[in-house]
């Protein structure tokens, strides 16, 4: 299990990418904020620099200022984020976490666990439950089949097998939505050059688009203009 760009190369256009560009994949995770669908595309934190210093990194983005330290111990990496804005802003956060996964790889949530579908990408969601919805078993990562699917799950914490190799993501958020999202194209997608692609995403909010987000599918900043929130990777091998 690898948490490279898919066993694809880091798109030539990364080098030279600007605020607001179209997203250009480096591999690895990256920060969507304030949404991953929409506009900017995959949010606006990805394409500016980060500073680091003082044991953190940080970026500044327009509407908001985001602040990560990241604290390794054995297998598992914690990693604290701080975002400040306007008392009263919207946004999505999604730790967008692409992986090299086997056809043999599976996604472990609770059965039953409430999950909306995206069937396509400009589609509106459809309600169902974890993991059958519309025909598609989200849980398997088969052989390329030619779908390409979106969803997001209710849930803070989601582990991803395949073979020995086990990775447990776990989000923790204070009165804030979190969920679980999902990106599995198994050659799908784009039409003219389909490709396999899966990703694992631990959200703050409920959808893709915060422009589609309703009153509870967004996080939203307190009057104290400051919100925290704890990512824990953990990478494992079963017995």
């Amino acid at each position: 299990m690898a948490a490279n760009g898919c066993g694809t190369a880091t798109n030539p256009r990364r080098a030279t990418v600007r605020p607001a560009d179209d997203f250009a994949d480096a591999g690895g995770l990256e920060e969507c904020l304030p949404t991953v669908r929409g506009r900017p595309d995959h949010g606006d934190a990805w394409s500016r620099p980060w500073q680091r210093g003082n044991g953190q990194e940080s970026v500044e983005c327009p509407q908001f200022h985001l602040t990560r330290r990241i604290r390794t111990s054995g297998s598992t990496a914690t990693v604290d984020y701080t975002l400040a804005a306007d008392p009263g802003y919207r946004f999505l956060w999604a730790a967008h976490a692409l992986l090299d996964l086997s056809p043999s790889a599976r996604i472990e949530i609770r059965d039953g666990t409430p999950t909306r579908l995206y069937p396509d990408e400009g589609a509106d969601w459809i309600p169902g439950r974890w993991p059958l919805l519309e025909g598609h078993a989200l849980d398997r990562l088969q052989p390329e089949d030619g779908t390409a699917v979106g969803a997001v799950i209710a849930t803070s914490r989601v582990t991803v097998v395949d073979r020995q190799d086990e990775l447990l993501l776990e989000l923790e958020a204070h009165q804030q939505p979190t969920s679980v999202a999902l990106w599995r194209n198994l050659h799908g997608f784009p039409q003219q050059a389909p490709y396999r692609s899966v990703g694992v995403e631990p959200m703050l909010g409920r959808v893709f688009d915060l422009a589609g987000a309703g009153h509870d599918d967004a996080a939203r900043v307190p009057a104290s203009g400051q919100v925290r929130w704890r990512l824990t990777i953990t990478g494992r091998r079963r017995p």
